[in-house]
């Protein structure tokens, strides 16, 4: 087993994520989790029922995998290969269930037409025997260890009803019931697969991501293409990338020109020109031209694979919310055998022993917990798939549930409501200069300069397709500009604002200021209609926060305040009584993200700081924060419909079978129908 990336050096620690099959309720998952937190050097166990994974965080100095593997193997649960997916690796039930279905059909027939309870025996006995085994195996591994699940319920519902049927058969009477056990087996194996297939596409969106990763790259060497698996591709090597292809690995260019298309990476639809110099991404589509680039990161270096981490991560992960279920299903096994074995007494006073098995036996069938278990994980699974299909990478189900309270969103300005990148806004010559003759001057002297103000009147004049000259001269001083010999003139280009001088004549000022982002004032919008507060937060002048705040619609400005001053303004809100999501660039705001109840990261593909912020918005969108939030309630909408329905459904079901009117057959395919609904309530969401 490969461990999962180590947590800080100091503490020494690593973790986890292991696949488990076998489980087929909460009370299972509960079972592996306290079995795994014993394990000395274990500080942290989580298992997810739905994602059919185990992750622990442990102390590397005293504990490894293997030993994790051991544990879970030790309960009677099996742990596959690591490389398949969450999910992977469960029994395949559709043989198992045709025998049961084929057999349990003629079964049925036979029972209300009174055959032979001999030739009942003949075909109930493959059902149990075979198609029944894992129950029957599951139930045993957990009695040896202390423990009741659901295998144990329905070990004892069908078990009870075929070996009375056998002592009836026995002893030559006629009432058997093998036809309950074989349908009652029938039925959940059937549940058991429409519930695989279900969570198999809930948890589709790790699949669709390790999908997008071409299995061969183009490598060069000598000017020679040969195709290689990926896993062979290193850092450092030259490949080649055709029009309509995947790219392998992440690179930059170094020669030729093309449009990449990144949404699956960012959830940007535009596609990006990609220029030599410029980086691209595993998973990403080259839609026009062809490209030669260097490989940077490779296996699970890549964004890609980092993404593909995280959201597997977030699926394995609890909210909050779920504590509820974890407590009531940790104790529900033992309730409900209580409650048959309850069922079992009170009808031998009122009807025939064999009234009272039958009714205890649908108690025991039908409480199975299941539903409890699936409520939460198959709709954060749902939720944080369809987050990272828009470019929202929510990196776990705490961060996902306190989305959904937060009541105010501050925003950075720089590369948050802005785009990050100053550029000229406007042109003023004095009397005796042009325009273009005023921007070409000042572009010309500022052509070695690397201030972004600098740069910003570069690219204008090279965007307007100007000749510029190659300055004599240059000099520039911190904060008070250029200065530089231009064509045989003097030109000082002046810092804050870009005033120009041509040999010592006022030649006119060029506005450059950081554009604000053209979706802002739509994202700020949508925070407003969802009840948020908005404020900007920004280190920058009051004029210039103001101004932005002005377009982008935001009504709350906090200007000029220092890494420190952002932290303290967060406490103040929060001290205010409000939930507080702290939205910026991950690396200046770090303290600012950190003190807030949820700390959203903006990035842009390359270098995307993901372990900034609990959210991390791919493409940098600002639309990504209302995006998230609405995400974020719809999946808590869920969840709750969910925990609603798996409770109901356990407080009507169980009494309605103690009172003897559900069958053992009705019991089953109601179980196995509140699991699929639970499941596919969470996958509705999904196309939403």
């Amino acid at each position: 087993m490969n461990p999962g990336p180590a947590a800080a050096a100091d503490r020494a620690d690593g973790r986890v994520d292991l696949p488990v099959s076998g489980m087929t309720c909460a009370a299972c998952a509960r079972l592996i989790e306290r079995t795994l937190a014993r394990t000395p050097g274990v500080t942290r166990a989580a298992v997810n029922l739905a994602s059919r994974t185990a992750t622990v965080e442990y102390d590397s100095r005293r504990a490894r995998a293997a030993d994790f593997v051991s544990a879970i193997e030790g309960l009677g649960y099996g742990v596959p290969e690591t490389d398949l997916p969450p999910g992977g690796g469960e029994p395949d039930y559709r043989l198992r269930f045709l025998v049961a279905a084929c057999l349990a059909a003629p079964l049925m027939v036979l029972s209300m037409r009174m055959a032979s309870p001999w030739l009942q025996l003949a075909l109930a006995l493959p059902v149990v025997a075979y198609s029944g085994a894992p129950f029957y195996q599951a139930a045993w591994s957990a009695l040896r260890h202390g423990s009741a699940n659901m295998n144990t319920l329905i070990a004892l519902g069908t078990g009870s009803a075929f070996l009375y049927s056998l002592g009836v058969t026995v002893a030559g009477g006629m009432h058997v019931y093998y036809e309950a056990a074989a349908v009652i087996v029938a039925l959940i194996l059937l549940g058991r697969m429409l519930e695989a297939r279900a969570r198999a596409k809930a948890s589709g969106a790790i699949r669709g991501l390790m999908d997008l990763q071409p299995p061969t790259a183009r490598r060069v060497v000598d000017g020679v293409e040969s195709d290689v698996p990926v896993e062979r591709v290193e850092a450092g090597d030259t490949l080649a990338l055709r029009p309509g292809e995947r790219i392998p690995v992440d690179g930059v260019v170094v020669d030729g020109e093309s449009a990449v298309d990144e949404s699956p990476l960012t959830g940007e639809s535009l596609p990006v020109d990609k220029l030599p110099g410029a980086a691209v991404f595993a998973g990403t589509f080259n839609r026009s031209g062809s490209l030669r680039y260097r490989a940077t990161q490779v296996g699970r270096g890549t964004v890609l694979q980092r993404m593909v981490e995280l959201v597997r991560q977030a699926q394995g992960s609890r909210a909050p919310v779920a504590r509820l279920a974890d407590v009531v299903s940790g104790y529900f096994t033992v309730g409900v055998l209580i409650a048959a074995l309850i069922t079992f007494a009170v009808w031998l006073f009122l009807a025939p022993p064999s009234t009272a098995m039958v009714n205890a036996v649908a108690v025991l069938i039908v409480a199975c917990p299941c539903a409890l278990g699936l409520a939460t994980p198959t709709a954060i699974m749902v939720g944080t798939g369809r987050g990272a299909a828009r470019g929202i990478l929510i990196k776990s189900g705490e961060a996902l549930e306190m989305a959904h309270h937060v009541g105010c969103i501050v925003l950075d300005k720089t590369g948050t409501v802005t785009q990050g990148k100053p550029r000229v806004t406007g042109i003023a010559p004095a009397a005796g200069f042009t325009e273009a003759e005023l921007l070409r001057l000042a572009a010309s002297a500022e052509r070695p300069s690397e201030h972004p103000i600098g740069r910003a009147v570069v690219e204008a004049a090279a965007a307007r397709g100007m000749a510029l000259e190659e300055p004599a001269g240059f000099t520039a001083e911190a904060g008070h500009g250029v200065r530089a010999r231009v064509g045989g003139r003097e030109v000082v280009v002046g810092r804050p604002g870009v005033t120009v001088t041509v040999d010592g004549t006022c030649a006119g000022s060029i506005e450059v200021a950081d554009a604000i982002k053209p979706e802002a004032a739509e994202a700020v919008c949508r925070l407003g209609a969802l009840g948020l507060e908005v404020w900007l937060l920004t280190g920058d002048r009051r004029e210039v926060a103001e101004a932005i705040a002005r377009q982008a619609g935001i009504g709350h400005v906090v200007a000029e305040a220092l890494p420190e001053a952002k932290v303290d303004e967060i406490r103040r809100l929060q001290a205010g009584g409000r939930r507080v999501a702290m939205v910026g660039d991950g690396i200046n705001d770090a303290p600012a993200l950190a003190q807030a109840d949820l700390g959203i990261a903006m990035g842009s593909g390359a270098g995307v700081a993901m372990e900034a912020g609990a959210i991390t918005l791919m493409g940098g969108r600002l639309t990504g924060v209302p995006e998230t939030i609405e995400l974020a309630r719809r999946t808590m909408r869920t969840i709750r419909q969910n925990l609603f329905w798996a409770f109901a459904y356990n407080t009507i079901a169980i009494p309605v079978a103690a009172m003897g009117l559900l069958s053992p057959m009705l019991a089953s395919a109601a179980m196995a129908l509140s699991s699929v609904t639970v499941v596919m309530n969470s996958l509705r969401r999904e196309r939403k």
